[in-house]
């Protein structure tokens, strides 16, 4: 059997934390909401995201996105402050999350024992340099159906990961902007970020960024340490099950006898604020 190591944890759930973690701020419905509130997508984003830091300076939010050119960042977060309080688009953005994922995670197999395994690593993970996973974890959760749940966990995830990421870039002597043009998206990600040419050849910067990529994966791999083994196996099948799902929407079956009903197990209540259990 092979063995899960929290390292190899981090890097077999990568894509299934990337993916679920941020599908539902490309929904159709959050974008909906965004114009609702008299917002475009990419300032209902930049506030949604960083307004759970509070009323800060754009450069602060820039700095802990990491990978958006802080120009971007700057349009987008002096658009968002015209119209409401980043706090209250961050509320807004949180519960559209949990909108998604009452419709898309609800009727997973897994969703009791996934909720399980995720909030265990959520609640105890180290939150030293990853402002926005700290920001995000502190947020009290509108929505405490399962799959709302499972929703804001999976975006925690993502946020852990991307903290994680981006202090793993800067330790590899990589900026934000060279990690991004040495990675598959190349320039097509730098310009959707935001950054604008002439840009560095990527070519020099491969190497760093495959050990970047490996340094993201012992960072983020530290939270998951508390699991043993076999849960760490257990979480890997749990979200690869859970990606399927949602990329052919179609329930996984039949269940394992380890699944349990959408609401057994689960914790009783917010352990707020948000998911971060409050001193004893």
């Amino acid at each position: 059997m092979i063995c899960v190591t929290p390292e190899r944890t981090a890097g077999a759930i990568k894509r299934a934390v990337l993916h679920l973690g941020g599908s539902y701020v490309h929904d159709p419905k959050t974008m909906r909401r965004a114009r609702q509130l008299g917002l475009s997508g990419w300032a209902f984003y930049v506030a949604g995201r960083g307004g759970a830091l509070g009323d800060v300076r754009p450069d602060t939010v820039a700095a802990a996105m990491g990978f958006i050119a802080p120009e971007a960042v700057r349009n987008g977060w002096e658009a968002a402050r015209k119209v409401a309080p980043p706090q209250e688009i961050a509320a807004e953005n949180l519960a559209e999350c949990c909108r998604w994922g009452v419709e898309h995670l609800e009727s997973f197999y897994g969703l009791a024992r996934l909720v399980e395994l995720a909030e265990r690593v959520v609640v105890e993970a180290q939150p030293a340099g990853m402002p926005l996973f700290a920001a995000w974890r502190a947020m009290p959760i509108p929505d405490d159906s399962p799959g709302a749940r499972a929703a804001v966990l999976l975006h925690l995830l993502r946020e852990q990961r991307g903290g994680a990421h981006l202090m793993a870039v800067r330790a590899c002597a990589l900026s934000p902007l060279e990690a991004i043009l040495a990675g598959p998206d190349g320039e097509a990600g730098a310009t959707a970020f935001g950054w604008q040419p002439p840009y560095p050849a990527p070519g020099p910067l491969i190497r760093r960024r495959t050990w970047a990529e490996a340094v993201t994966d012992r960072i983020a791999g530290e939270a998951y340490r508390l699991l043993d083994a076999e849960e760490r196996r257990e979480l890997v099948s749990l979200l690869g099950a859970s990606l399927d799902l949602h990329d052919t929407g179609v329930p996984v079956s039949p269940a394992p006898q380890w699944a349990g009903s959408a609401t057994a197990n689960r914790p009783a209540g917010n352990l707020g604020p948000g998911y971060r259990t409050p001193p004893q």
